[in-house]
């Protein structure tokens, strides 16, 4: 096992100053970071919020950490208020493509100049979504991107940030928000994201129906969209997977007519 890097070392400081045996919630503070970093001799990074961020969406929690979760869940970090945190001991962390799950081929409506000049993955995801309507394809709604990176806040939480927000309408007339949170190389999905744009909804959209989305880039131009929704109260966990499909982006002439027959016949739960 390679020896922890300074992230690796500050987060576990933290972590076992406020660590009681047995607990499954384990709150700190933004200020704790500075403080662990003058007691380990640390160079704090230059973005305190990056450290937080990296154990969220890229790396591992250190294993330390990890063997003190209660049997069969795992941590996650919460925000708690503003600059407090909270590691919480979940049972769906992350939010991972099922790799058994069939794809359906889109024909590719992503105009080449956007493809050519999107500057990260997480961009370019956002624009195949948009132009190719995936969103639309995906909730069975019309849909209009209302914002991209929409940075607010919610009680209790502070600060959140959505990488991009829907509103849609139904045959009925009926409203929805839809905020999409994406990622691509390796970034992954977390549990806390969709809290926080539960969250999120209930603050700035509350006349409209709150319906999470969650889009992941897979090899080969495939994309995943998941639908997230609340369990019930006395579930142990947060957050849970409604809906999944993935979809293969294709030139039009990769779309065979068998393709498309077998897809005229598929049940429309499937």
């Amino acid at each position: 096992m390679s020896p922890p890097n300074r992230y690796e070392k500050l987060l576990e400081h933290i972590f076992f100053q406020h660590y009681q045996s047995g607990q499954s919630a384990v709150t700190f503070e933004r200020l704790d970071i500075e403080t662990a970093a003058r007691k380990l001799k640390i160079k704090l990074p230059k973005n305190l919020g990056d450290l937080i961020y990296s154990f969220r969406y890229r790396s591992n929690l250190p294993p330390k950490i990890r063997e003190c979760c209660p049997p069969g869940k795992q941590w996650i970090i919460r925000p708690a208020g503003r600059s407090r945190y909270v590691f919480f001991a979940s049972n769906l962390t992350l939010v991972t493509p099922n790799p058994l799950l069939t794809q359906t081929k889109i024909p590719d409506a992503t105009p080449g100049i956007i493809a050519k000049y999107a500057l990260n993955d997480e961009q370019a995801l956002l624009a195949k979504l948009r132009y190719n309507r995936l969103i639309d394809i995906f909730t069975g709604v019309t849909c209009y991107s209302l914002q991209s990176h929409l940075r607010t806040t919610a009680p209790n939480i502070g600060q959140v940030e959505t990488d991009e927000v829907y509103v849609g309408l139904d045959k009925r007339g009926a409203h929805y928000v839809f905020p999409v949170q994406a990622k691509g190389g390796k970034d992954r999905i977390n549990a806390v994201q969709i809290e926080q744009d539960f969250a999120m909804c209930a603050a700035k959209f509350p006349n409209a129906i709150c319906r999470p989305l969650a889009a992941q880039f897979m090899a080969d131009n495939t994309i995943a969209l998941f639908e997230l929704e609340q369990p019930a109260a006395d579930a142990d966990f947060s957050v849970a997977i409604s809906l999944e499909r993935h979809y293969h982006l294709v030139p039009p002439e990769q779309l065979s007519t068998d393709e498309i027959k077998s897809y005229n016949h598929r049940p429309e739960n499937s």
